[in-house]
């Protein structure tokens, strides 16, 4: 059965996301990232990094190599890690919520989003994503999602194969998730972790946005009982931990929960 041999650095970056100002943004992260002050192989951003959380898609948008993907390829050269977030993106005459996966090398994968935020009009000016992707880093699978998603368990679980293991070791989040529904963050995301013996990650922006929601943060990466390994405040933070992959081994086996689940098929 295939699992992750090695640890995984991973970093969270929480910041006050300036309205509207891709450029703003990008100094902003760019700064926070140089905090993290020690090597990491993973470097998370939260939703719509550029522009905070926008039904306005028509001047905030960029195209798939735009700016933010150039700024986003030199800073994982520079940092030697894959940095992922997401950014309002237009392919074509469609816009998405889209999650960038930024390699070292500056290849890269993509996430759309697939669960549009109806009780915000998201479903009215975007396109939502068709396809669950998994991706990898230094042999760990990850699972990304975005903001909304977290509400649909069926889409995150996690399948077990008795050849190929599980689908993955990784949920991770990005989100601008507001301070009214911030329990519901902290309780769905150790939900996550807990029901498909998992290690997650959930990064959210803090601050007031343009349409005056108030953001509280709380990111946080979670070990696969749901319990915190660094948990964020309400303010402008930083953090980096490791994820160690003979723990993740050791609770699986331990607890093999995944042996009596129920098959089923995502379409």
């Amino acid at each position: 059965m295939r699992q992750p041999t090695e640890d995984l650095r991973v970093a969270i970056v929480q910041g006050d996301t300036r309205w509207h100002d891709p450029a703003g943004n990008r100094a902003l992260y760019g700064e926070l990232v140089a905090r993290v002050g020690r090597p990491v192989d993973l470097v998370v951003l939260p939703e719509t990094f550029t522009s905070g959380f926008t039904n306005e898609t028509v001047g905030n948008a960029e195209g798939p190599d735009g700016e933010t993907m150039r700024w986003l390829a030199e800073l994982a050269g520079a940092t030697g890690a894959v940095v992922t977030g997401s950014v309002v993106v237009r392919d074509g005459e469609r816009f998405f919520n889209r999650l960038v996966w930024m390699r070292p090398d500056g290849s890269h994968a993509h996430y759309d989003k697939r669960h549009l935020f109806r009780y915000a009009g998201e479903h009215r000016r975007y396109t939502p994503g068709t396809t669950r992707v998994v991706l990898e880093v230094r042999g760990w699978r990850v699972l990304p999602q975005i903001c909304y998603d977290l509400r649909f368990p069926v889409f995150a679980r996690n399948r077990f194969d008795a050849e190929a293991g599980f689908d993955y070791d990784l949920a991770l989040y990005v989100a601008n998730w507001p301070s009214p529904r911030h329990s519901a963050w902290q309780t769905l995301l150790r939900a996550r972790a807990i029901e498909n013996l998992s290690f997650a990650i959930g990064v959210n922006r803090v601050g007031t946005d343009g349409n005056a929601l108030t953001y509280l943060g709380g990111s946080v990466v979670l070990d696969p009982l749901g319990a915190p390994l660094v948990e964020l405040g309400s303010r402008p933070e930083v953090a980096a931990t490791t994820l160690c992959a003979a723990e993740l081994a050791a609770h699986r086996e331990r607890f093999p929960f995944h042996l009596d689940a129920d098959a089923f098929e995502l379409r």
